[in-house]
């Protein structure tokens, strides 16, 4: 007897496509050692809440569960068993019911310069499109002298308004552009240290229900990825960072050790600093809370010298420091 699995996705065309790739283990496993598949897999998709509105920016609206909520619906109503996400699109809280049973092996998770065709630099006249706070941040240390301008909509839109000429370049995930074959795009990738990635980027997430018996996906799961994504999510969930605040992370596994790097954001003046920490990768989550509990304090350390210079405070180093415990 054939099992029928059913994959909850976005419509959009790179959604679809990492659907399919999850799909594909999915019949492969079933397949292997028998002459028919024991699996059959359908994609159910939907255009979520986070699809519909794009004439806001996410602050606006809502933050990352707004590209969820739907999905999350279709998997407790039982119309789908399993749902496919980018991992950096996930709200850091996770519904006890709907665990994150498994991460893919992670893609290129470096962000992206792509320019209209034929062009090689950005025209200074118009402005950068970029979808985050997190970019908008980090891009004016890197293009000090240029605008950047909200930009919505799946990968294609966004490309064809670049095309159009309504921006000088897009700023955007590598992974999603190779995904859909559009490498050839990229007019220059930046490094992690130039542009802190999002907590997740380039890695699936597969979503299900609790208590349901997964086991076709035995094997699925990288251990690398894994471990990365989850001191990501554990830096940005203790800054209780998402859409509204421009928070990143981005680990490197390399064995049994784990590199962090992060960036926060102080709201108080609109400063923001980045550091690393290195560990166990056993101890991934503990390093991304503690790396973020040191930036946070170092930040708001600033935050009351910066106070007390303000107000006139006209006293010694080594005097306020009284002040900053």
């Amino acid at each position: 007897m054939t099992t029928k699995v059913i994959i909850g996705s976005r419509e959009s065309k790179l959604a679809v496509l990492q659907s399919e790739m999850v799909k594909s283990y999915i019949e492969q496993k079933s397949t292997a050692g028998n002459h028919e598949p024991q699996i059959s897999v359908e994609i159910l998709t939907m255009k979520t809440t986070g699809d519909i509105i794009l004439d806001r920016t996410l602050d606006k609206v809502g933050g990352k569960g707004l590209f969820v909520k739907e999905l999350d619906r279709a998997l407790l109503d039982g119309r789908s068993n399993l749902s496919v996400h980018s991992l950096k699109d996930m709200p850091m809280e996770v519904p006890e019911e709907l665990p994150l049973l498994a991460f893919s092996k992670r893609e290129d998770p470096r962000d992206v310069l792509v320019l209209p065709e034929g062009v090689t630099e950005p025209d200074p006249k118009k402005p950068l499109g970029c979808s985050s706070l997190r970019r908008t941040l980090q891009l004016k240390k890197l293009y000090p002298e240029m605008e950047v301008k909200s930009i919505r909509g799946n990968l294609q839109t966004r490309l064809r308004k670049l095309d159009e000429g309504e921006y000088s370049g897009l700023i955007l995930a590598a992974a999603g552009l190779k995904r859909l074959g559009l490498e050839k795009r990229i007019s220059r990738y930046f490094t992690p240290d130039e542009m802190i990635p999002a907590a997740g980027q380039g890695i699936l997430a597969v979503q299900g229900r609790k208590d349901q018996d997964y086991s076709y996906l035995d094997g699925y799961c990288d251990r690398d990825a894994w471990l990365a994504g989850s001191a990501e999510r554990a830096y940005v969930k203790y800054l209780d960072g998402g859409c509204s605040s421009p928070v990143a992370a981005y680990a490197e596994v390399n064995g049994e050790e784990i590199f962090i790097r992060g960036l926060y954001y102080s709201e108080t003046n609109g400063k923001w600093l980045t550091g690393q920490i290195r560990g166990a990768a056993s101890d991934g989550v503990k390093l991304g809370v503690d790396l973020a509990k040191q930036l946070k304090e170092s930040c708001e350390r600033e935050n009351k010298k910066w106070q007390l210079v303000k107000f006139g405070w006209l006293v010694q180093d080594r005097e306020i420091s009284d002040f900053l415990h």
